[in-house]
């Protein structure tokens, strides 16, 4: 039997590959500190919590559901728009609760991708986006994000290029892996080249939140709605990444098109879930300050491995992970983080698996306590006397 040909190109994840590393040198008792995937170790809000507990033990809630979502969570989405964005979402026509935001992006690809179709996917960045525009039967056109143009697409080398058969870009700020903030500007900028070239903006939003105190969204932007589709998660934001629970904000007549394809995918998220997200998305501003205030402390740890390894990097970061320039004594950044690895029992992810262009970075996640972390600064201390 045969694979498709869809799958050519398409490898195992990264971070499916590595974990299976791991826990080999786990069982061979190296006792690994894993500091590379941003999966977050804290726990939603006991409220959420009860509310999947109470409403599980309800004999009438274990039916299929509908493929749009629950009312009562559309509508939750739709005020967390509006309270924390300032952005107006019609709950009954521009939300589209998703089974995980990573599903989103595949929907969208599917919906929107012919092949022979290209879609614009930042280099470095979250590698699902070139995998979901191949899986489809898209091409991907890569567009490069330099440090020395502050992790912004060059709009002028795009200006350039014949994106006749572009339809799709994804885009993703705050940025992930390198934790750039956006700014309105940027944002206006974006708005204005999607509509002079009649593409489509994908913006990948479920950072906002973390080590940010102002949470934006691209459409907050005038206009933005004409040509932009944002994906949103409670994955970071509150602590749910295994819930999955995401989302899929923009115009009606977008939400009604990728739905024609989602519904043909799945049958619905477990009610329960749905209004445990709904009870997670009312909750207020200790909230996260509290979720950040824990990884506020954790970054300074960070800061202290990444001097030791005498790598470089901004202060100025959102998100749950900090990146960081390698050495020059590194060729890549899959030999140094190799290096903490196999010597320290410590990982942290090399750039290069977001591309090319994340060559010569790490990053290191903050999702991993406190502890943890300090044992990571001891073991490296170690390696380097």
């Amino acid at each position: 039997m045969q694979t498709a040909k869809r799958l050519e190109g398409i490898g195992e994840y990264y971070f499916s590959q590595k974990l299976r590393e791991i826990d080999e040198l786990n069982k061979q008792g190296k006792n690994i500190i894993n500091l590379g995937i941003g999966s977050p170790d804290l726990p939603p809000h006991p409220d959420v919590i009860k509310t999947l507990q109470e409403e599980s033990a309800k004999p009438n809630v274990h039916a299929y559901q509908s493929y749009k979502g629950s009312p009562v969570l559309r509508k939750a989405m739709s005020d967390w728009y509006n309270t924390w964005y300032g952005v107006e979402l019609n709950p009954d026509t521009e939300i589209l609760p998703l089974i995980g935001s990573k599903e989103g992006i595949m929907h969208i690809c599917m919906t929107y991708l012919n092949e022979g179709d290209e879609a614009l996917v930042p280099n470095p960045g979250y590698p699902t986006y070139s995998s979901a525009v191949k899986l489809a039967g898209g091409t991907i056109r890569s567009y490069e994000l330099k440090e020395d143009l502050n992790w912004h697409p060059d709009f002028e080398e795009l200006a350039k290029a014949d994106l006749s058969k572009v339809k799709l870009m994804f885009v993703n700020y705050p940025h992930m892996p390198t934790g750039k903030l956006p700014e309105e500007s940027f944002f206006k900028q974006l708005i204005s080249f999607a509509k002079k070239k009649d593409i489509l903006i994908i913006h990948d939003n479920p950072y906002s939140f973390i080590l940010n105190d102002n949470p934006s969204s691209l459409l907050a932007i005038e206009g933005a709605k004409e040509v932009v589709l944002e994906l949103n998660s409670l994955s970071k934001s509150q602590n749910m990444a295994g819930w999955r629970v995401g989302m899929l904000c923009g115009a009606k007549e977008r939400i009604e098109e990728v739905l024609r394809f989602k519904s043909n995918m799945d049958s619905g998220m477990f009610l329960p879930v749905q209004l445990a997200a709904a009870k997670a998305l009312g909750l207020g501003k200790d909230w996260y300050d509290e979720v950040n205030a824990v990884y506020r402390a954790r970054r300074e740890k960070a800061f202290q491995i990444l001097d030791l390894l005498k790598c470089t990097y901004s202060k100025d970061q959102a998100g749950m992970f900090i990146w960081a320039k390698i050495p020059e004594k590194y060729k890549t950044g899959f030999e140094l983080s190799d290096e903490v690895l196999y010597n320290s029992n410590v990982f942290i992810t090399p750039g290069g698996i977001f591309g090319n262009a994340g060559d010569k970075y790490v990053r290191v996640s903050l999702c991993s306590n406190e502890v943890k972390l300090i044992e990571s600064i001891d073991r490296i201390k170690k390696t380097l006397s």
